[in-house]
């Protein structure tokens, strides 16, 4: 008889257990969920449409309300967890509120509309104060600006396009500011004086990464001048070289937002391969544009003064990023003004 309650005992222990542990996995996977990048702070392009989107159960309905119109819009899950719902944007301003409801809610604050734009490439784009440039050390202490809002993206790589990314977006100040985009922190800076609206500016860059690997996978095998250049591209320690890796994980999770375009620097890893370049560099582009399904400005600087490699390598990659100017909506900036000798710019940056 002992021996029996000791059982039932147990087993009754076991099934509070088990109905526990089935309760909170069941909770746990019936919520609403985010990507990183729709969070509290962020900013949604002005008059356009704010792409909402995440994870809940199969089936489950989300209900969408944003205070700028006082309107309740829903959506349900789909058979892969997944769902979707675009929102109309009015003019600059806020800040608004966003609260998603369904088994849980989440309400999203300090949400702003205004001007949307990515800084991506190279070593020149991604400098921040971490790397002791005296002019962004200089703006720290005066750069608090509700206004200005930053989404810095962590480096990662992926061999298939990622849903996610990390990072979050946060109102701009002297902490936020510490290693940002020293180029895309001025740029939002510029474009938030004399717009007076809002500015976001994501920062998606990575130092010593060549074109490739911030293009798809299948635009690269797709030409074969494409593939010979990335073969030639050695593997490092430091940065990813494989064709569309860190489009993958850094580029591809930021196509449902809505962008007023991008800012661009980087070259300076393709520069033994410069024949292929202006090429690759368009297709670049505009697979960046079939992914937004936009064909939003992109504007990119001209290498900066240096001696790269040999036989006038970075001359000639120089001249491959002007005849990228023939991709419609492209800009090009030129700094090789900017240093009186290149030989002394050289020193300065080793």
């Amino acid at each position: 008889m002992m021996t029996n309650n000791l059982i039932n005992y147990c087993f009754s222990k076991k099934s509070i257990v088990l109905l526990l542990f089935l309760f909170f996995f069941q909770n746990g996977f019936t919520a609403i969920r985010l990507p990183n990048t729709i969070c509290s702070n962020m900013v949604l392009q002005q008059n356009n449409h704010a792409t909402l989107w995440g994870w809940a159960s199969p089936a489950e309905k989300i209900f969408v309300t944003t205070s700028w119109n006082n309107k309740t819009d829903s959506v349900a899950a789909d058979g892969n967890a997944q769902w979707k719902i675009k929102i109309p944007t009015g003019a600059a301003g806020g800040p608004y509120t966003i609260s998603l409801k369904g088994q849980n809610t989440i309400t999203l604050k300090n949400i702003l509309f205004g001007e949307v734009w990515i800084c991506s490439g190279q070593s020149n784009m991604e400098w921040s104060s971490y790397q002791k440039l005296q002019q962004i050390i200089d703006e720290l202490p005066h750069s608090a600006n509700n206004n200005i809002r930053l989404f810095q993206v962590s480096k990662s790589t992926a061999a298939f396009p990622q849903d996610n990314i990390e990072g979050q977006w946060q109102v701009c100040d002297s902490e936020t500011l510490k290693g940002f985009s020293a180029v895309g922190y001025f740029f939002a800076k510029e474009l938030q004086k004399k717009l007076n609206v809002p500015v976001g500016i994501i920062n998606s860059s990575w130092g010593g990464t060549p074109a490739e690997t911030w293009t798809p996978a299948e635009v690269v095998a797709s030409n074969n001048e494409f593939i010979k250049s990335a073969e030639e591209k050695k593997q490092t320690p430091w940065w990813p070289v494989l064709p569309g890796y860190a489009y993958n994980a850094m580029i591809y999770p930021l196509t449902n937002i809505s962008i007023a375009g991008v800012i661009w620097y980087q070259g300076e890893s393709n520069t033994a391969t410069y024949s292929s370049y202006q090429t690759l560099f368009s297709s670049m582009i505009n697979s960046w544009r079939t992914a937004w399904k936009i064909d939003f400005p992109f504007y990119f600087v001209q290498i900066a003064p240096y001696t790269y490699g040999r036989n006038n390598e970075g001359n000639l990659l120089r001249e491959q990023q002007t005849k990228t100017l023939s991709t419609p909506k492209t800009g090009m900036i030129v700094i090789t003004d900017l240093v009186s000798n290149v030989r002394t710019f050289t020193l300065l940056i080793r």
